[in-house]
Protein backbone atom coordinates (compact mmCIF):
# COMPACT_ATOMS: atom_id res chain seq x y z
CA UNK A 1 0.00 0.00 0.00
CA UNK A 2 2.70 2.52 0.76
CA UNK A 3 4.48 1.49 -2.44
CA UNK A 4 1.37 2.48 -4.46
CA UNK A 5 1.01 6.20 -2.71
CA UNK A 6 4.87 6.66 -3.62
CA UNK A 7 4.33 5.64 -7.18
CA UNK A 8 1.08 7.77 -7.33
CA UNK A 9 2.67 11.26 -5.58
CA UNK A 10 5.88 10.47 -7.85
CA UNK A 11 3.87 10.43 -11.27
CA UNK A 12 1.27 13.19 -10.51
CA UNK A 13 3.16 15.57 -8.02
CA UNK A 14 6.90 15.46 -8.56
CA UNK A 15 6.26 16.12 -12.35
CA UNK A 16 5.95 19.75 -11.77
CA UNK A 17 9.40 19.35 -10.16
CA UNK A 18 11.24 16.87 -12.82
CA UNK A 19 9.37 20.36 -15.59
CA UNK A 20 10.48 22.93 -13.50
CA UNK A 21 14.26 21.46 -12.63
CA UNK A 22 14.66 20.66 -16.45
CA UNK A 23 13.60 24.28 -17.24
CA UNK A 24 16.05 25.64 -14.85
CA UNK A 25 19.11 23.28 -14.92
CA UNK A 26 18.85 22.15 -11.54
CA UNK A 27 18.17 18.63 -9.72
CA UNK A 28 14.35 18.22 -9.30
CA UNK A 29 14.93 17.20 -5.77
CA UNK A 30 16.36 20.51 -5.23
CA UNK A 31 13.01 21.67 -6.54
CA UNK A 32 10.79 19.50 -4.19
CA UNK A 33 12.85 20.57 -0.94
CA UNK A 34 12.52 24.07 -1.96
CA UNK A 35 8.25 23.63 -2.07
CA UNK A 36 8.33 21.02 1.11
CA UNK A 37 10.24 23.61 3.40
CA UNK A 38 8.21 26.77 1.56
CA UNK A 39 5.22 25.07 2.42
CA UNK A 40 6.43 25.25 6.23
CA UNK A 41 6.64 29.23 6.28
CA UNK A 42 2.91 29.92 4.24
CA UNK A 43 0.31 27.88 2.96
CA UNK A 44 0.13 30.07 -0.22
CA UNK A 45 2.79 27.68 -1.36
CA UNK A 46 1.01 24.49 -1.51
CA UNK A 47 -2.15 25.81 -3.76
CA UNK A 48 0.65 27.53 -5.90
CA UNK A 49 2.55 23.92 -6.26
CA UNK A 50 -1.26 22.87 -6.94
CA UNK A 51 -1.96 25.46 -9.55
CA UNK A 52 1.13 24.28 -11.46
CA UNK A 53 0.43 21.23 -11.36
CA UNK A 54 -3.22 21.81 -13.16
CA UNK A 55 -1.40 24.08 -15.80
CA UNK A 56 1.43 21.55 -16.58
CA UNK A 57 -1.33 18.74 -16.81
CA UNK A 58 -3.58 20.66 -19.08
CA UNK A 59 -0.99 22.19 -21.32
CA UNK A 60 0.40 18.46 -22.03
CA UNK A 61 -2.98 17.29 -22.32
CA UNK A 62 -3.78 19.97 -25.19
CA UNK A 63 -0.48 19.48 -26.55
CA UNK A 64 -0.85 15.86 -27.89
CA UNK A 65 -4.32 15.80 -28.42
CA UNK A 66 -4.67 14.40 -32.02
CA UNK A 67 -6.76 15.60 -35.04
CA UNK A 68 -9.28 13.57 -37.05
CA UNK A 69 -8.05 15.35 -40.55
CA UNK A 70 -7.34 19.22 -41.65
CA UNK A 71 -10.88 20.31 -41.91
CA UNK A 72 -10.41 19.75 -37.39
CA UNK A 73 -8.10 22.87 -37.85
Amino acid sequence: MLKFLRNFFEIKFFGVSAWWGAKLGISPSFVRLFFIYSAFTNAITIFIYLIMVFVLRLRLALKFRRRKSVFDL
